[in-house]
Formats: C-alpha cells, sequence, structure tokens
C-alpha cells in the first residue's frame, strides 16, 4: 500500500519550482501517491527528478542553471505534521484539511512529500533532488533575459498612476467586454521595496521563511549545493524583522565557517529554530529561542535526515537518521536518546491527541532481526524492549502503517490477494471491506479528517485510473464514489490523480474521469453520491455566444497543482471566499491540453467565466476579498493584475521597474500587514532578489456592513446541499474596502428535509440504472449478522446508508436507515481454517498458529473442536476463544491432516486444511552404480538427512533429458539406452532448502570387475569424504597401470565409502571396437588375468606417506566373470554355471577351515558386506536361472553403516542429531 494524503493542505511548505524542464525531466513514474501541494490533486510520486547539471563559467550564457526556491511560514502545523507541513494565510492555500500522505502500499522512502510532511534532508541518494528532497527550477541565461526584454518594455506602457483611491471604469481596467487590455501612457505601480542577496549569486538553493502572526521577522537560508559531490558546500543565513524591508546576514553569528544544511521551525512556537550543519563537515545543530537573532551550538551523533515535531509540546521532536534510526528529544534537540533501531522512513508517527492516553506516545514500523516488519508502539523516553507494545500481533507489509486522525491502517503480507486492517479511535483491528471483487493492486488513503475515510484504488483492471471509495465512520465498509479516475504525469515524470476538494463547501469535489477513450471533468456537491458534468461559459473574452450542449460538450478543467505550492497551480479555491474557483481548462468534448484558458466560477461550480487568454498563477488577497494574478514564471515579468469583482473586471499594476523571473509568491502571511512577498531573478547572474509589495493603498477603507451581502450556496438551483441550506456572507463584488480580521463566512445553516440523494449505497450494494440501491451478485446478505449472537441485536441494511456529515431531518430518514434486529439463530456455516500466516507449511519444532473462521452462526454458542491430525485436539466453548488464533507445536514431520469442527444445537460444519511439517534437508548422497548395462534397468538411490517420509520433493535429470523426472520418493528405477558416460542429478526440495548431488554413471555393452581390499593400515588414514575416495581411486588406478599395458581409459577405480576400505576394480571395452564383440571380451579377460595374478602375487602397491606403503588384494579368489548384456545359450554357459558350483564349493571348504589356511587374510563383517557377486554372460532372454549383478548393500544400509562408521563426528540439526554423510554413492 503506498502513500497518501489526497486533498493535502494547500500550504504544503516545500516550493519547487521548474521553467524550462519538462524537456529534460525523466518520464518513468512510480504509483506512488501523495499530495500535490495544496488541497486537491492527489500526487502520485515517480523517482526522483534528474537535475540539471551547471556547466563551466564559459556555457552559462546558453546552459540553464538549477535554482530552487522554497518558501515556509512558521505556524500553523497540524496533528502529526513536521515542519513541512507549516502552512500559511495567504494565497490560495488552505488550513489542511488532509493531514498528511498516508499509504497503505510500499513507499519510495525518498519521496518529495513525505508523509506527516517531514522535511527531507540530503541522504543516500538524494542528491538528484537536491537536498531536502524536493525539485528545483532553473534560472534564466542572459539570453532567455534578452528574449524576454522587449516585452516588458512593451508592458511599461500600459496604465496610469494609482493615486490610493478608489477608480471607475477607465482605460487602465479591461473587462470580459474588451477582450484585453490597450496600451497606456501611464501605469499603475504598488509600492514595493526591492533587497538583493548581495554575494549569494552563485548559491542555486533558497529557503525562505516568515512566521506571519504578526511577526515582522523574515529568514532565508541560501545554499550552493553540488550535485556532483552531492552536499552543499557554502551557504549564508539572512534575517529580517522588519517584514522583508531589509535583511542582515548571520554568518558571523553561527561561524563564518559552517555550512548549513537545513532550518526547521517549531511549530508550536515560532521563536524556536532549529538549523542543522551539513554533516559532510560537522555534525552539529544551532538552536534559538529568540526568532534566529541568536544561536548555541550542540554536537550530534548521527546525521538528521527528517524531524517531526510534537504537535502539542514545543521541545519535542523525534528524529530520523541516515541508518534508519529513530531518536527523540525533549529539550529541543540539546540531547537525544534512541527509540529504535531499523524503522522504516517516513513511518513514526506522534500520539493523537484525545485518542491515545500517553502524549509521548510514537507509533512506528519497524524491522525484526529475519527481515519482517512489525507495528510497534512506546513512550519517546522509555522505549525499551520491555516497555514496547504491539497493538497488531501479526507481522504487516513495509511502509504500511498510517497513523492518521481516528484512524491506524496496516496491510498484512498474504501470497494472494491485498489484505488491510483498520483500527478505529485504538480499538481492535478489523479487516476492511471492498467490495468482493475489487482485488486492489494499489490502495491509497485520501482523507480521514471528516469522519469518514476516502480512498483511491487501482484494481486488478486498471493501469492508468483509480477508483474512489468512501467508507463508513469505523472506516469498515467501502462503498464505490466513482470510476476511472485519471492519473496525470506532471513536470519529472510524477503522477498526480485528477481530483480536487472545492475549500470551504463541504463535500464539493471535482474529479477528472476517463470513460471510452475520453476524459471529461465532472463536479459532485454530495461527497460523490451524484456527479455532473460543468456547464461551459455563454460567451467567450469578446462578448461572443459559445454553442456548447451537454453532454456533447462541456467545461473541462486541469486539476494539477504545482510542485511549487507558492506558484497556484492548475486551480484555486479559498475557504474564506466560498463559491469561488479559479481554474485552467478548455471547452469541448473531452479535456485538451491544447488551446487553454483560466476560468473562473462565482457560484461554486454553477456558472463559469472565462477571465484569461493565457495561464496565469492566481491568488486570493483580503481573506479572498480579492484576485491577484501573475503570468506564467517561463517569462520575466514586471506586472500583476488585481480584481476586486470576483474576476470580472481586472486592474494591472506594476511592482518591479525591471521584469523578474518569479520564483515563487508569499502572498499574506497571517499579519494585519497587507504584504506579498515575490522572490526570484532579474537574470543568472544576478543576486537572489526579494520584492516586498505593501498593497494596502489599493484599499480606501475597511469594509462596513453595507459593503456585504448575501449568497446563497446551490446546486443547480437546488438550495439543499449536503442536508442544508446555506447562506454566506460576501463582499460586495467592485467594493475596494478591506475585509475585517473577524470577518465571518457562513451567515446561516439550516437542515433540509431528507430525499433519496441525501443517502449512497450501503456496503455490498450498486446503484441500477433506475437509481435505486440493490444488492450485488455477489453480497450475501446475511454475512452482515454473522457475528451476532443469541439476544443480541444488530442493524439489518436496507441498502443505503447517510452521506457522512449530511445534515438532514426527517423525510425519508427512516425509510433508509438501517433496522435494528435481534440476531437470528442460525447452524453453523462457512467454517473455514487458515493459518495465521496464510501458509500451508511449517517448520518442525516451531509454533504454528491455526485462525479459525465462522461466516455465520452464534459465535457465542458454538463450540469448536480443532484436531491437529498428529493426535492431540483441543476444544472450545465458543468462537471467542480462538481469536488470537490456536497455537499448536509439531514434534514429527510429515504432512497432517488438520480439522476444525463448529458446531451448536442447530448443526454442525466441518473445514480440513492439510498441512506440510517440514525440516531443512542437511546433505543429500546420491546412490548410483559406477558402470551399468545399456538397457538394463538400475535402481538409482537419493538418500537425505535428516530422513522425513513424504515431506521431500525430488527432481531427477537423467542422462541428456531436459526435464526432470519429479518424485516423492528417493529411489527410482532407470535404464539407460546408449552407451556412454551419463550424468545423473538429483535435487532434494524441502521446506525452503534445495540440495543438489551428481554422479556420472558409464554405460557399457559389457565390462569385467574386480572386487579390491587393502592392507589395514589404510584404514588408520581414511577420513571417509569424496575427495579422499577420488584421490585413493586415481593412485590406485596409477599402480595398476604400472604392471599392466591396459589403456587407460579403459580402467576404472571406484573406492567405496566407510570402513574397511574397499574398492571396486572395472575393466571397460574400447569405445570404438575395431573388432568383433567376442576379440574384445577375450582381450578384457586376458587384462583380467594379469592384474588378478599381480594383486595375488601383492605386486600392486602404493605409498599413502613417506613410509607407509598400501597393498592392494583381489577380494574374490577366482577370477570375475564377464558382465555383457547379450544372452547366451552355449555350452560355455553351462561350464560358467558348473564353474561357479565348483567354486561355490571351494569357498565352503575354505571358510571351514580358513583358520588353517594361512595366507588367507581374515576380514571384518563389514568387509564381507562388501563382497559382490558376478554375473555371468547370461542376458534378458535367458529362460534359466541367472546370476545377478554383484548385490551391493541396501541404500539404506551403506547409510547406516556410514553413520555408524561417522558417530563420533555426528553433525547437529535443528529437528534431530544427525551425522555427515560424504558426498559418495556406489550401489
Amino acid at each position: 500500500m503506498e502513500t497518501w494524503a489526497g486533498f493535502c493542505p494547500i500550504f504544503h511548505l516545500s516550493l519547487a519550482i521548474w521553467l524550462m524542464i519538462a524537456a529534460h525531466a525523466p518520464q518513468n513514474a512510480k504509483a506512488e501517491i501523495t499530495c500535490a501541494s495544496c488541497a486537491s490533486p492527489i500526487q502520485l510520486h515517480s523517482d526522483k527528478l534528474q537535475p540539471l547539471t551547471r556547466t563551466s563559467q564559459a556555457e552559462e550564457a546558453d546552459t540553464l542553471q538549477n535554482i530552487r526556491v522554497e518558501f515556509r511560514e512558521l505556524g500553523f502545523t497540524e496533528q502529526n505534521a513536521g515542519v513541512d507541513v507549516e502552512y500559511g494565510t495567504g494565497g490560495s492555500a488552505e488550513p489542511p484539511h488532509f493531514l498528511q500522505n498516508a499509504s497503505l502500499d510500499k513507499v519510495h522512502p525518498n519521496a518529495t512529500s513525505a508523509p506527516s510532511g517531514r522535511d527531507k534532508r540530503p541522504g543516500v541518494d538524494e542528491s538528484e533532488k537536491g537536498e531536502d528532497g524536493s525539485v528545483r527550477r532553473a534560472k534564466r541565461s542572459v539570453s532567455d533575459f534578452a528574449r524576454f526584454g522587449d516585452a516588458g518594455a512593451l508592458e511599461e506602457d500600459r496604465g496610469s498612476v494609482l493615486d490610493g483611491h478608489r477608480q471607475g471604469r477607465s482605460d487602465s481596467k479591461w473587462s470580459r467586454e474588451d477582450g484585453r487590455a490597450n496600451k497606456r501612457p501611464d501605469e499603475r505601480k504598488l509600492i514595493s521595496n526591492t533587497f538583493s542577496l548581495t554575494g549569494d549569486s552563485a548559491h542555486n538553493h533558497a529557503v525562505v521563511y516568515w512566521s506571519g502572526q504578526n511577526s515582522s521577522v523574515i529568514l532565508i537560508l541560501t545554499k550552493l549545493y553540488d550535485f556532483h559531490i552531492g552536499s552543499v558546500t557554502e551557504s549564508s543565513l539572512w534575517r529580517s524583522t522588519d517584514y522583508g524591508s531589509t535583511y542582515g546576514r548571520m554568518n558571523d553569528k553561527i561561524g563564518s565557517k559552517t555550512v548549513l544544511s537545513y532550518l526547521y521551525v517549531c511549530p508550536t512556537n515560532k521563536r524556536k529554530i532549529m538549523v542543522l550543519t551539513d554533516p559532510e563537515f560537522e555534525s552539529s545543530v544551532l538552536i534559538s529561542s529568540d526568532e534566529g537573532a541568536s544561536y548555541q551550538k550542540y554536537r550530534l551523533t548521527f546525521y538528521v535526515l527528517s524531524l517531526l515535531f510534537h504537535p502539542t509540546v514545543e521541545d519535542w521532536a523525534l528524529a530520523y537518521s541516515h541508518d534508519q534510526k529513530l531518536y527523540s528529544s525533549v529539550d529541543f534537540g540539546r540531547k537525544w536518546q534512541l527509540i529504535h533501531e531499523h524503522v522504516t522512513p517516513n513511518r513514526f508517527y506522534w500520539s493523537v491527541l484525545g485518542l491515545d492516553k500517553e502524549p509521548d506516545l510514537v507509533h512506528l514500523e519497524a524491522h525484526t532481526p529475519d527481515g519482517n516488519v512489525q507495528y510497534v508502539t512506546c513512550r519517546a523516553q522509555m522505549c525499551t524492549e520491555a516497555n514496547r507494545n504491539y497493538p497488531f500481533p501479526e507481522y504487516i507489509e513495509i511502509s504500511s502503517l498510517v497513523v492518521q486522525d481516528d484512524y491506524i491502517f496496516i496491510q498484512v503480507p498474504t501470497s494472494g490477494r491485498a489484505t488491510y486492517y483498520v483500527s478505529y479511535k485504538r480499538e481492535s483491528f478489523t479487516q476492511t471491506k471492498l467490495p468482493k471483487y475489487s482485488l486492489p493492486k494499489d490502495l491509497h488513503i485520501v482523507s480521514t479528517n471528516e469522519k469518514q475515510v476516502f480512498a483511491a484504488v487501482q484494481e486488478w483492471n486498471q493501469n492508468d485510473t483509480y477508483n474512489l471509495y468512501l467508507s463508513d465512520t469505523r472506516g469498515v465498509y467501502f462503498t464505490l464514489a466513482m470510476e476511472n479516475v485519471k492519473t496525470t504525469r506532471g513536470i519529472g515524470g510524477n503522477q498526480m490523480l485528477d481530483l480536487y476538494e472545492v475549500t470551504g463547501i463541504q463535500g464539493m469535489l471535482i474529479a477528472n474521469k476517463r470513460q471510452d477513450n475520453q476524459v471529461k471533468t465532472y463536479i459532485t456537491y454530495n461527497k460523490g453520491r451524484d456527479w455532473r458534468l460543468l456547464q461551459a461559459p455563454a460567451s467567450d473574452l469578446e462578448g461572443n455566444d459559445i454553442h456548447c450542449m451537454l453532454p456533447f460538450c462541456s467545461l473541462h478543467l486541469q486539476l494539477q497543482m504545482s510542485e511549487n505550492p507558492y506558484l497556484s497551480g492548475t486551480i484555486s479555491t479559498k475557504s474564506s471566499a466560498p463559491g469561488i474557483i479559479v481554474a485552467t481548462g478548455n471547452i469541448g468534448a473531452e479535456l485538451s491540453y491544447n488551446n487553454v484558458g483560466m476560468f473562473v466560477s462565482s457560484d461554486a461550480g454553477n456558472s463559469w467565466r472565462k477571465i484569461f487568454e493565457e495561464e496565469h498563477n492566481v491568488w486570493f488577497l483580503d481573506k479572498g476579498g480579492a484576485l491577484v494574478a501573475v503570468k506564467q514564471p517561463s517569462v520575466p515579468t514586471r506586472h500583476l493584475w488585481i480584481s476586486f469583482d470576483e474576476g470580472r473586471e481586472w486592474t494591472q499594476y506594476s511592482f518591479s521597474p525591471v521584469p523578474l523571473f518569479v520564483d515563487g509568491v508569499l502572498v499574506e502571511a497571517g499579519t494585519e500587514n497587507q504584504i506579498m512577498t515575490f522572490f526570484g531573478h532579474f537574470s543568472h547572474r544576478s543576486e537572489w532578489q526579494l520584492i516586498k509589495i505593501d498593497y494596502k493603498s489599493i484599499y480606501s477603507r475597511k469594509c462596513t456592513e453595507e459593503d456585504y451581502q448575501t449568497w446563497h450556496l446551490h446546486n443547480q438551483g437546488e438550495p439543499c446541499v449536503m442536508g442544508q441550506k446555506q447562506i454566506f456572507m460576501k463582499r460586495r463584488p467592485g467594493n475596494f474596502c478591506m475585509l475585517g480580521r473577524d470577518y465571518s463566512r457562513i451567515l446561516s445553516a439550516e437542515p433540509c428535509i431528507c430525499r433519496a440523494h441525501d443517502f449512497e449505497c450501503d456496503y455490498g450494494y450498486e446503484r441500477s440504472v433506475d437509481g435505486n440501491c440493490r444488492p450485488a451478485f455477489w453480497f450475501n446478505h446475511s454475512m452482515v449478522s454473522r457475528g451476532c449472537s443469541l439476544g443480541q441485536n444488530y442493524f439489518n441494511s436496507t441498502g443505503y446508508r447517510k452521506v457522512v456529515l449530511n445534515n438532514c431531518t426527517k423525510g425519508v430518514k427512516e425509510m433508509y436507515t438501517a433496522i435494528k434486529q435481534q440476531c437470528p439463530i442460525r447452524p453453523p456455516k462457512g467454517l473455514l481454517l487458515t493459518t495465521k500466516d496464510g501458509k500451508l507449511t511449517a517448520n518442525l519444532g516451531s509454533n504454528v498458529t491455526f485462525l479459525v473462521h465462522l461466516d455465520e452462526g452464534d459465535s457465542m454458542r458454538t463450540n469448536i473442536q480443532l484436531d491437529f491430525g498428529d493426535g492431540t485436539a483441543v476444544s472450545y466453548s465458543n468462537l471467542s476463544w480462538t481469536e488470537e488464533g490456536i497455537k499448536h507445536v509439531y514434534k514429527a514431520a510429515g504432512i497432517v491432516r488438520v480439522t476444525a469442527l463448529a458446531e451448536n444445537m442447530l448443526g454442525y460444519d466441518t473445514t480440513t486444511l492439510y498441512l506440510h511439517v517440514t525440516c531443512p534437508v542437511e546433505q543429500v548422497q546420491l546412490l548410483a552404480p559406477f558402470v551399468v548395462i545399456r538397457n538394463k534397468e538400475v535402481n538409482i538411490t537419493a538418500m537425505v538427512l535428516p530422513s522425513h517420509p513424504r515431506t521431500v520433493t525430488y527432481f531427477w535429470w537423467l542422462g541428456n533429458n531436459t526435464e526432470p523426472l519429479i518424485t516423492l520418493e528417493g529411489s527410482i528405477s532407470y535404464t539407460f539406452p546408449t552407451e556412454g558416460i551419463h550424468t545423473v542429478i538429483v535435487q532434494v526440495a524441502a521446506a525452503n532448502v534445495i540440495l543438489q548431488d551428481t554422479k556420472a554413471v558409464v554405460v557399457k555393452e559389457f565390462f569385467k570387475s574386480l572386487l579390491l581390499s587393502f592392507s589395514p593400515n589404510l584404514d588408520e588414514f581414511n577420513p571417509d569424504i569424496p575427495e579422499w575416495r577420488q584421490d585413493v581411486g586415481r593412485v590406485i588406478k596409477k599402480a595398476l597401470l604400472q604392471i599392466s599395458d591396459f589403456p587407460d581409459e579403459q580402467l576404472l577405480v571406484a573406492v567405496f565409502p566407510g570402513v574397511p576400505t574397499a574398492a571396486e576394480l572395472f575393466l571397460l571395452p574400447h569405445k570404438n571396437q575395431s573388432g568383433s564383440k567376442k576379440k574384445s571380451e577375450v582381450e578384457l579377460e586376458q587384462a583380467s588375468d594379469i592384474i588378478v595374478n599381480a594383486l595375488n602375487q601383492n605386486l600392486v602397491e602404493f605409498e599413502l606417506k613417506p613410509g607407509i606403503r598400501v597393498i592392494v588384494y583381489n577380494t574374490q579368489l577366482t577370477l570375475a566373470p564377464l558382465v555383457d548384456s547379450n544372452p547366451r545359450h552355449s555350452s560355455s554357459a553351462m561350464l560358467m554355471l558348473l564353474s561357479v558350483v565348483f567354486l561355490g564349493l571351494a569357498v565352503f571348504l575354505i571358510y571351514k577351515f580358513k583358520r588353517k589356511i594361512p595366507w588367507i587374510n581374515i576380514y571384518t563383517e563389514g568387509s564381507q558386506e562388501k563382497e559382490q557377486e558376478m554375473i555371468g554372460s547370461v542376458g534378458p532372454g535367458d529362460s534359466t536361472s541367472k546370476i545377478t549383478l554383484s548385490e551391493f548393500s541396501s541404500s539404506k544400509e551403506l547409510m547406516e553403516k556410514e553413520l555408524e562408521a561417522r558417530s563420533n563426528r555426528g553433525v547437529g540439526n535443528t529437528c534431530e542429531s544427525t551425522r555427515e554423510i560424504p558426498n559418495c554413492t556406489s550401489v
């Protein structure tokens, strides 16, 4: 879930302005939704913007330089908001209606607009955004200035001198009938004062702070940010005590060599200021308690990335460090104490007044050592492990914790659908209910401030649109408000949701909806219950009629906000000027970005007028009593336009003798002094320019009662809006009087009689074509009462619910209101058994938590039984005992059948879950014969430790097969069809572990083999590992080649695992048999005779170590028979059988009298088990009894012997005690 504060406050304090940067900004976007800058479009942040880089001095004239400006007012911080949430009272801004960005989705940690309005500082990978995380705009070059110079000169001739008195209609004004202003010999001028920040022309970043609230102090921090090294290299701190008329440099008071990185102001006491130094030079904080007049320096042991001040206690603050640690201070940053490590960025919150018991409670999202994420609460100065609480018992998704107003939101990690939970007023968490098949892939909390949750959901079949949902008061049940709301890609690739809340009028929203490949603008007056198109103006600026008929033609508005909150964006409203909407848009069949103009509505969107042919930034002056307009900042200007009659007439004023590239405007900073501040540059080489404008002189007097008129809010003539008739008091258009400080906007509000449009469809119901709410096909009406118990009551929905904050009374209210009924008695139905983590696997010896859910039935009178499938079971008298889950520990691995039974007097229901209890595999050993006969079936076995039947999956790759053979058993039979060397690979998967072993198998038509034994001294040096066996086999082979001229490639020696040490010698025919097969067999017989004779005479030996020689013996007393794949029915076969009989008799006699024969070595029982019998020259077609290939010990026996031989070197396991098995195989 990613983060949102949908209709964020318009005075979001980071100001980011871009000039001519669209061509340079990347277009990649990330679906992260947050607020743009003010009370409207929700912004979906993209990846960081790529800044323009400054070139050499010689290239400056033709290259844009990165310059970033911020205006901040010191105050008006909302709950849980850091300094970036401070806002002022001027411009088009409003106090925050939507407190902070809130997300239930993963959020980019370096998002420009951080949740809770935290100030962002430079950190890892932040260099591309600027050190505080917001975008920059470019200074203009000399050539740019020259290009626009003539235009500015032409404008100087317009207007007449302002004499301070009210003017009648003259040549200095124009109206919609005039179409445009004419040239004038004189122009009106505003009283202004310009101040240059001398010496800071190289600085490319500036932040302006104005405390407002009758304070005359303005602070400006300018910095030179080096994009190549990603840090600040120079800084200057300026301070004004006369509203910006003059400024003094403060560098001497903070240390001339101190490089400042960021400035924070306490939201509850504007006199307290905290300035951070750049950590590349030193890590310190400078603290002032007198509005920046003096400072004290304190060392820091960490690098602050963001700060979050307490909403009510001025000295309390939280600091987030670059290494994901959260600190708290109770003395305004002088001392810091660690709260928690591994905290998710921007996922920490102060307590909410009136909801949390302790004012110093901190909500945070932290990572556990095993990589999971938890919701943690603790007190700021007492956050030890013993004092931490975990309000939500399960793990949550990363970056999903949102603490906002009455609600706490989290998302739990699930393998299927996204699952969200909400806590209302700190009650227990409840799963949110969206329509059953919305299947969200992205969900964002837009707002929570009006006693309900407004959410935007991107559903499974949406890519660039979102659906809007409204919840009930508790934030649990969501119903659809609008489908397919458009998103817009802004500058730098940012995406914004085209949705705007009209401030000052409750329940009024404007949205752009995509439908049939067209985007149209819609407006609602009842929080999304009903939407309609906007009526286009009746005439244009010249008075010509506009023929635009609904629904084929309408007015469409751009709903994007400027990334700079001190440029107005494309739409502006103000609560102190209810009903006035100024926006950029077009007239036609759909929204377009061509042929746009500026439009204004004075009656809350019922009718519109066109005011400019070009785009302008428009602000509200004098608490909304006047409008001021400035051209877009892409061109320099020295004029502004002011209207006193809601945009009908505009007067041009000059505010600067030289055209200014306007980087930002600060309007009405909460003081009684009518002051605007323009911030910008005259050229790319000029200093920063601050122009203070006192517009008080344009008013002739203060307003009296005769200067006001009433205005009735309506919706196309319907006086009842949100269930009430509202009458507002507004200044009469055209009056040049100044509004009083105690100006009241709402004159009266009278409730209306409830009608159908005051009710929206309840959860599980959808609006049909006839306008009525009918049950959705997936909705089960009985589910509403499923948590109900006998003797209790529940509210049976009529399919409707009253729009939240609608004030209507009587009328149809009783008919549409949910009916209170007694809980019905029903048998159990819809019993569901799951594990807490949603998985069907569990580790042996670990806790497994089972959750039991019942759709229908009296939960308080239903008995629950749970059989764990391992011989144990539990029983509960009612479902409430199982709310926290039922825990169990399995002591044996395997697949268990877990059964749940719910039963009451009316019936029962059962459900079953098959749980795989696994133990990680430690070792795998592939057992396969070294040499096999072509087209003869052989057994291949994989031995695993620890061994638990049917909990392991085996993947076999045999020969040249490209697909594996998958089995649940550790043994297979296989026939190799061709000669050669074949690779056999087995992979063993258990739990989250996959192990592999590989063996090479030689496939031949026939071969001969001999069993070998060794003098006992070899066993003393046998470590029983595969590498040792391979090396010894290579030495034995070398020794055999010295007494025989048998080809190297036809000789194979395989040493068996375990002790006493034994081996097998294979004599293979030549790969390319040039002669007959009979000849090859004779050659093998001859080679075998030579080797056997040498072995019997102790001629084969090798040196293991200096002075230690090992003799190789032939375990068999007679020559080994030939192993062949062809059947033979001849006298030689009979002779061979007779030979075997005599051989058996000889073995019996030797065994009987073995102690009397001195040349026979006596072997242990283990060595006897390793001897193998050789088969005769028989084939599959023989009807007579056959002599099989030498029978080795079974794979299980081999494993047991190996474990016994290595019992003293056992390897422990979390599941059970095991012994290491060498990676060697044999059959």
